[in-house]
């Protein structure tokens, strides 16, 4: 469940811990809301179901690596994945919104927050990993960079820095680049989703897991910027 909005000076991390999501404006995200908050669905329940879709989705992607390569069903695990990458967005979107829909604040509501976030993130990029050849440490390199990118964010905000929520690996781009890397590999033939003797998967999970250890040292020096003054 998010907390509410807070401001924040551009270049410098933001005053509340709302993470900014452009959706949230759109029309259809206002109509799905306004129809969880309407039928007193939980924000803390949505949390939890987004982290069900991320532990699917990883199970989704270490069958990849138990089904019959180029096969119909290791493309249809791809897609599967895929999809259930985007459901646990969707559930990070309208967790926020329907708690300030219904206007309550729950006492747990933080570790709802985060504790979910966090699993979901590890079991993704391990399932990833798996899928690009059994490469399991991998995946869980990138979940750890990805965990160092919420580390720091947290800190900050009990610093009294505020929540640092910039990249250039946030979770959205993390889980773009693992449901783009997924729809692709479900469309390609399999000889081309090899480069360099290398899965495709395992070239985007090398990228994230550097580009979120340069997102940690930036929000790091920024949190730190902000203290300073």
């Amino acid at each position: 469940m998010s907390a509410p909005a807070g401001g924040g000076t551009p270049g410098e991390p933001a005053s509340g811990d709302r993470r900014p999501i452009a959706a949230r404006q759109t029309g259809w995200a206002q109509r799905v809301a306004a129809w969880l908050v309407a039928r007193r669905a939980s924000a803390n329940g949505i949390s939890l179901a987004g982290m069900a879709a991320a532990a699917l989705a990883g199970l989704c992607f270490w069958g990849v690596w138990h089904a019959a390569p180029g096969g119909f069903g290791q493309r249809l695990l791809w897609l599967l994945g895929a999809a259930l990458v985007q459901a646990r967005l969707l559930a990070n979107l309208f967790d926020g919104m329907v708690a300030l829909g219904r206007g309550i604040a729950s006492p747990v509501g933080e570790l709802y927050n985060e504790v979910p976030d966090r699993v979901s993130d590890t079991a993704i990029l391990l399932g990833l990993g798996t899928a690009a050849g059994g490469l399991w440490g991998l995946g869980l390199a990138a979940s750890l960079a990805a965990m160092a990118t919420a580390y720091i964010r947290a800190v900050g905000k009990a610093a009294g820095a505020g929540s640092d929520f910039s990249g250039p690996m946030a979770k959205q781009q993390r889980m773009a680049l693992a449901t783009g890397v997924a729809v692709v590999s479900a469309l390609l033939p399999l000889r081309w989703q090899f480069l360099g003797g290398w899965h495709l998967a395992a070239w985007v999970l090398g990228a994230i897991t550097l580009l979120a250890a340069l997102t940690a040292v930036r929000r790091l020096v920024r949190v730190a910027g902000v203290l300073r003054r």
